[in-house]
């Protein structure tokens, strides 16, 4: 499973970072961060989730109010939203 996360969308609630400790607080942004996350276009990050995380990580991407992160199975089908 694939995490995509556009900062750039993220309103700073930090649902995500309740859910899943795949995400962080950036205080002084006022925005979460993807750990781990590698930059693929401007403030849009993508990383694989563990397979032992991807319950987290779904649920830290149901809560995301502004639908700034998206899942992905193996095969590159969107998952969520």
């Amino acid at each position: 499973m694939r995490i995509e996360f556009d900062r750039d969308t993220c309103i700073g609630m930090f649902q995500c970072v309740a859910e899943w400790d795949g995400f962080e607080r950036d205080e002084d942004a006022g925005k979460a961060v993807l750990v781990d996350g590698e930059e693929t276009a401007e403030d849009l990050f993508v990383r694989e989730v563990p397979e032992d995380a991807e319950l987290d990580a779904k649920f830290a991407a149901r809560t995301c109010p502004v639908d700034a992160i998206t899942l992905y199975d193996d095969d590159g089908e969107q998952l969520i939203p």
